[in-house]
């Protein structure tokens, strides 16, 4: 017996009816074939209401989450797994809802004193003027939703409300968020080590989902150029936001860095993308680990839940 066997059959999941199933296809084939490559007993389910069926019938000795948005990082599957006894990547019930919160993350993280930039939740009855007047430029965007959907940056009240009934459209829950002017960060941590933070440039207003997932011209400085002591930081933040949440297995933190150099901790993704555009193997690359050696290690988190 190989290492790799004590993990059984693996079934990557993937698809889903979340606003995110076509990135999460794109997440679940890649991963699929990395963990093939690597020697791992796995083949990929497109998630729909037989999915119990499926796993009895196929005899799933344990799984690869790859289900973006709701349904796969807000708890859902995860309870449904632990339900049936079957071991799955990534954070359990309570720190994927957490998570997929936006709001609730950062009420969490504003009671430890993490900094994280001022929100409050928008309502038709929202007197925009003053929100405006009180925290200037804004991001507006669903609570629940990732991949940037949804999401509009406003500078006016008029704005303002025209951004939350976009939102509104992805979402009951809707958020506004004071806008950090600066350099924007991502952070991956896997199996309780954070990996080199990735430094984004973007010709697009804001990392947007096109910026994300279409465009060519996006520019990913990894590991980012930051000085000995500011890494270090951002590292310990990153991992203090990471705990705060009850998180375990792998995930993403994204953070943006004032012009004063402060860093803000916007939110925590508990299943990254791994498209050929994604950020979790760009820093695993620096390094020196392999897209297949990627895909084991995230898989052994799946222990975390035997």
């Amino acid at each position: 017996m190989t290492a790799l066997d004590r993990y059984g059959k693996v079934a990557v999941l993937m698809g889903g009816k979340s606003a995110e199933r076509e990135i999460s296809l794109m997440s679940g084939q890649a991963v699929l074939q990395g963990l093939l490559r690597a020697g791992v007993d796995a083949m990929g389910i497109d998630v729909d209401a037989d999915l119990y069926d499926q796993l009895r019938a196929l005899k799933i000795d344990r799984v690869f989450n790859m289900l973006h948005g709701r349904g796969g990082e807000d708890g859902t599957i995860q309870g449904f797994l632990e339900t049936l006894g079957i071991p799955y990547t990534g954070s359990g019930v309570l720190a994927s809802a957490l998570a997929m919160d936006k709001m609730k993350t950062k009420l969490i993280w504003q009671s430890l004193g993490l900094p994280t930039p001022k929100s409050e939740f928008l309502t038709d009855g929202t007197n925009w003027t003053a929100l405006a007047e009180d925290l200037g430029e804004l991001v507006v965007k669903p609570s629940h939703e990732g991949s940037s959907i949804g999401m509009s940056m406003v500078s006016d009240a008029n704005a303002l409300e025209q951004a939350y009934l976009k939102a509104r459209a992805f979402d009951t829950a809707v958020m506004a968020e004071q806008r950090i002017f600066g350099k924007e960060f991502t952070v991956p941590v896997i199996n309780g080590e954070v990996y080199p933070a990735i430094q984004l440039h973007t010709s697009h207003e804001f990392y947007d989902f096109d910026a994300k997932y279409k465009a060519n011209d996006t520019q990913y400085l990894c590991p980012a150029p930051l000085s000995a002591t500011k890494a270090a930081e951002l590292s310990a933040l990153c991992m203090a936001a990471f705990d705060a949440l009850g998180a375990c297995g792998w995930g993403r933190v994204d953070v943006m860095q004032d012009k004063q150099e402060r860093f803000w901790l916007l939110e925590l993704n508990t299943v990254p993308g791994m498209t050929d555009h994604s950020l979790v193997p760009m820093s695993a690359a620096a390094k020196g680990i392999s897209f297949e050696e990627l895909v084991v290690n995230i898989l052994q988190s799946s222990c975390d839940h035997e």
